[in-house]
């Protein structure tokens, strides 16, 4: 391959963040992975990297960075820089899921949600992007939701509507930097049951008792979600198939990577709606004359 890419995957302690961060690091990248609590709660899943790192030969370190505190941002980069003074890739990966009723999760709650699954990509963001604007080269990688425009089950909206801002937060990024030679990609996987802890891990209302008044309607259908979503789900799909297109994606040559790929095997209609909707995106741009915004400038 060419000169091996530095890059960060933020939310790398578990699910596709660390499943992205073997799969680049045994493609031959040099990987960061960013997750919070390296020295405790995480200590097992830091060990885990630097053994993987050992028996494959392969440059993979865990790096401490709460994607929630800007200060823990700007020192996992920090560290990066002072090893490596270039960061070529960025993979938004962090994210967290919520299940239960919209109406019994408090306003705070869906803040939350909204910190972690956007807002981090911000703080990252303002402190990754001054470096590769300088170099005039990069590549953002999104992770996604199919959610954003394919059907989509009940008791997830605050997870929903937070996966629908950052895909458009993404989209405005993207033509804010193709000039400086900075590429964008969403990578929206679709529901997987198995293989990351989103339901594992999910967070529950803080209203219990407004939840609760669900139950006798929606009970069984809340708690069947997941086993649900496996019923329709085909034979012999993986969730590591999310990392593998990841590393798909950024191993292409600049120019040719696209600015969306779906990994759905369940086809739940986002691809298609995507298809029209990039489409009439890209007309509009053309119609108003930014279709400069559209084309990849000088990169790697």
């Amino acid at each position: 391959m060419d000169q091996p890419k530095v890059v960060m995957v933020t939310g790398a302690s578990s699910g596709f963040g660390n499943l992205t961060a073997r799969a680049l690091a045994e493609a031959g990248h040099i990987v960061y992975a960013g997750m919070r609590a390296t020295a405790d709660r995480n200590a097992p899943a830091v060990a885990a990297l630097t053994e993987f790192a050992k028996d494959r030969g392969v440059r993979i370190t865990a790096v401490e960075m709460d994607v929630q505190k800007q200060e823990s941002v700007d020192a996992a980069v920090d560290h990066v820089m002072t090893e490596h003074e270039r960061i070529d890739v960025l993979v938004h990966n962090a994210g967290h899921m919520v299940l239960g009723p919209a109406e019994a999760f408090t306003p705070d709650q869906l803040a939350e949600v909204y910190d972690i699954n956007v807002l981090s990509t911000q703080r990252v963001n303002r402190t990754v992007l001054p470096i590769m604007r300088h170099r005039r080269q990069g590549l953002l990688v999104w992770v996604g939701s199919s959610s954003t425009r394919g059907g989509h089950p009940p008791f997830l909206a605050p997870y929903f509507a937070a996966k629908a801002a950052m895909d458009a937060l993404a989209e405005s990024y993207a033509a804010e930097l193709i000039k400086f030679g900075i590429e964008t990609t969403l990578v929206i996987p679709g529901a997987y049951p198995s293989g990351t802890n989103h339901f594992a891990h999910a967070g529950t209302p803080a209203d219990t008792g407004r939840a609760a008044e669900y139950d006798d309607l929606y009970g069984r259908l809340r708690d069947t979600m997941a086993e649900t979503l496996s019923d329709i789900f085909p034979a012999g799909r993986e969730v590591g198939e999310v990392a593998d297109e990841i590393v798909r994606v950024i191993g292409l040559p600049h120019g040719e990577r696209p600015f969306r790929t779906h990994i759905d095997p369940s086809r739940d209609g986002s691809e298609v709606v995507s298809i029209m909707y990039d489409r009439i995106r890209a007309e509009f741009f053309r119609r108003t004359g930014l279709d400069e915004l559209l084309t990849p400038h000088a990169g790697f």
